[in-house]
């Protein structure tokens, strides 16, 4: 206790740290009040069947990305998810069109571009699921929630969630250039965390009042949680060192290279896109079956219906690990960094330059991605598992699944810039021995 009070004095002593975490603190609290604000001409007080739509499956990822926004119409329903999507697709295109792969390698400025064009195309995903959502609204509310009506409504909604989305990016950039941590995993982070006091709440409710079990099943559910969370940041840190040797130089009377240093593969690589991907898909079956009108066909949009059922999670759970290679291969790129140490004289010892290293690097990751993915793919049905043992469903979602594995990463990127910070200014780190390794960006 005495060394966190310790570590929170010099945090607070460093005049540039402290000014970017209270930047920080303030831009989302801006983001979290303007979650309350409901658009204009919709009534707040009628969102009853908009809530209960938005409490499981798609709607209730949508919502949890959002931080409520979206079960509240709020002016900022549509949250931060077509900016992620529009990064995606730019990554993918950065695979295939030679044209992004070369503004890739022009650092700074081609990074500029890219940034500019992944805006445009948020803009662009925006304008095709602003009136999405104002049509779900027309069908989920009773006219009555409606004081607008007509075209009117629906293009100044469209404007306004469009323009309420743009905001959310912007806050997020901010963020990430004069606050601490990447501000757009910021965001998404803190409208998880949002639901967290009511899910321990209702939960607390439910043992001592509902389903029996006490005071001690709540401690004993709590402790579990503990050790689930240690255990995903170890999958979340997980890492595979590949020592590199650097050919020595001589210029002059000073020695350049001979160094050997590491390159850290993660064993998760793909982060929580891999769950995002399967969730998405694990819905086509039921939205297929809604066409069918034959019995077994029922039954099997049953199974898909249930996300506790042996046939979801095993589905579900080999998706993971199909998405979790896919993801991998897409963002890692052996050739690249073979390239990379050759043009930089380094090597992997033992291994010749060139194909040999690509094979080595390629056979490393297909090696450590069995496992991660297999890891991903429990903790992804863990909130499942929970709600078979009898937790309440609003705390279960935090047992695993994308919700812990973003709180995870985030605040332990978040962290690792601080004891940078703290570091850089000779103060000891926030930890008594080793360091914060962090995590990249949800995104």
């Amino acid at each position: 206790m005495k060394r966190f009070i310790e570590t929170i004095k010099n945090i607070w002593k460093i005049e540039d740290l402290r000014n970017r975490i209270l930047t920080t603190l303030g831009l989302l609290l801006v983001y979290r009040l303007g979650a309350h604000v409901v658009i204009p001409g919709v009534d707040p007080s009628q969102l009853e069947n908009l809530q209960s739509q938005t409490s499981s499956g798609v709607m209730g990822l949508l919502d949890m990305f959002s931080g409520g926004a979206f079960s509240n119409a709020s002016i900022f329903a549509l949250g931060i998810m077509p900016y992620i999507s529009a990064s995606i697709v730019v990554q993918l295109l950065g695979m295939a069109i030679p044209y992004f792969q070369r503004l890739q390698r022009e650092g700074e400025s081609g990074r500029r571009k890219i940034n500019q064009i992944t805006r445009y195309l948020t803009l662009i995903i925006l304008l095709l699921q602003a009136p999405g959502y104002i049509a779900n609204l027309h069908a989920q509310l009773p006219p009555s929630a409606f004081m607008l009506k007509g075209t009117y409504f629906t293009i100044s909604s469209v404007i306004i969630l469009t323009a309420g989305t743009m905001f959310v990016m912007w806050l997020g950039e901010r963020i990430t250039d004069r606050g601490i941590g990447n501000g757009i995993s910021l965001i998404i982070m803190i409208g998880i965390i949002a639901r967290l006091p009511f899910a321990l709440a209702a939960e607390f409710v439910s043992r001592v009042e509902e389903q029996g079990g006490g005071l001690v099943m709540f401690l004993v559910e709590m402790i579990m949680l503990g050790v689930i969370i240690l255990l995903t940041i170890l999958l979340v840190q997980g890492t595979r060192k590949i020592p590199v040797q650097y050919a020595k130089r001589i210029v002059g009377n000073k020695q350049y290279g001979g160094v050997r240093q590491y390159i850290p593969l993660k064993v998760n690589a793909s982060g929580v896109m891999p769950i995002i991907f399967a969730q998405a898909l694990m819905f086509v079956p039921v939205l297929l079956v809604g066409f069918a009108e034959s019995d077994s066909m029922s039954g099997i949009g049953a199974a898909f219906a249930d996300y506790t059922s042996f046939v979801y999670n095993i589905t579900f759970a080999l998706l993971i690990i199909g998405f979790t290679y896919f993801y991998t291969a897409i963002t890692i790129n052996p050739k690249q960094m073979a390239d990379d140490m050759k043009k930089n004289g380094g090597f992997i010892p033992g291994v010749k330059p060139g194909k040999k290293t690509v094979e080595f690097i390629d056979t490393i990751m297909s090696r450590i991605t069995l496992p991660g993915s297999i890891f991903l793919a429990i903790v992804a049905v863990l909130p499942a598992i929970a709600v078979l043992a009898g937790v309440n469903n609003q705390f279960a979602n935090f047992y695993g699944g994308t919700s812990l594995l973003i709180m995870v990463g985030v605040v332990l990127d978040t962290l690792q810039q601080i004891e940078s910070h703290l570091l850089m200014r000779h103060y000891d780190g926030l930890l008594k021995s080793g360091r914060i390794k962090g995590k990249r960006s949800v995104i």
